[in-house]
């Protein structure tokens, strides 16, 4: 009897488990009929576009920027741009002051007191005459386009560099096409000033005021204003060069040129008369301080 009632209980149990099973296979053949009957989805409308629509025409290319100027331009007044021209006014300003009043006090204070006004005198001597060959050649050999050590004659005498008040035009330096080339030959010429003003040092008391007019007015002419053509013109041969020297703040055409100039003069001229056996302190320090 005890046999008869498990053999039950186990044929129920059996049952039941598989009742259960064959629920959860139909639960998932159900599931699983609709993803299979689904339709296969529809070409992408993009593509069906793209089949019909033509091929798009290439975008023309975009015009090339014309070329910077290489040589002075008539320009309309009203393109000169005020903010710059000012900058540049207040530029000259400074650099013509860092030679008169500074170096001559500079140079001044450090000489003996014999020779303070003969000092002072050259870097004002210096800045008239430079000032003069500037205008007369000196910017014309600089800043024009000629060969590669040295520019032509076009503005000699600052000719060509014109103000048609009548028709409100100016000329402009290639090199600086937002201010008149006026402005930009003046502020050059306070750097073609205080160059072989920087000399000055070298030769201090061992120099004649004649021989020192003479030896300035030269080197400017044939020194400063070449080297400045090849450097700062961009037809110049430094600046054309297929690796172009790079000039930081002047450092090329002002202070190694002025500086190797200086240690020439020193190394033509000698010592002091009497260096090295009477005392040759400076006359005044606060000069050279301010």
């Amino acid at each position: 009897m005890k046999r008869m009632l498990a053999l039950i209980a186990l044929i129920g149990v059996l049952s039941v488990v598989g009742s259960v099973q064959a629920q959860d296979k139909a639960a998932d053949q159900k599931a699983a009929a609709p993803a299979a009957t689904a339709p296969a989805p529809a070409p992408a409308a993009a593509d069906a576009k793209a089949a019909e629509a033509p091929k798009a025409e290439a975008a023309p290319a975009p015009a090339a920027a014309p070329p910077a100027p290489d040589t002075p331009q008539l320009i309309a007044a009203d393109k000169i741009n005020s903010g710059d021209t000012a900058w540049m006014l207040t530029s000259t300003a400074l650099v013509l002051l860092m030679t008169i009043p500074g170096l001559a006090l500079f140079y001044g204070g450090m000489v003996r007191k014999k020779n303070v006004l003969a000092t002072l005198m050259q870097s004002f001597a210096i800045t008239c005459l430079v000032t003069v060959l500037w205008v007369i050649a000196g910017y014309s050999i600089a800043f024009t386009k000629g060969g590669q050590f040295f520019g032509s004659f076009d503005r000699l005498f600052l000719s060509g560099m014109l103000y048609q008040k009548e028709a409100a035009k100016l000329t402009v330096s290639h090199l600086g096409l937002t201010i008149p080339e006026s402005v930009y030959m003046t502020f050059q010429m306070t750097f073609a000033i205080i160059t072989p003003a920087l000399i000055a040092g070298a030769f201090a008391d061992r120099m004649k005021f004649s021989a020192m007019l003479w030896f300035m007015g030269l080197w400017s002419l044939f020194v400063y204003s070449p080297i400045a053509h090849m450097m700062w013109e961009p037809s110049g041969f430094w600046a054309s060069a297929s690796t172009p020297v790079l000039d930081f703040a002047g450092g090329t055409v002002v202070h190694i040129n002025a500086g190797i100039a200086g240690l020439v003069c020193a190394l033509v001229l000698g010592k002091r008369l009497g260096y090295g056996r009477e005392a040759m302190a400076p006359h005044n320090l606060t000069l050279t301080l301010i």
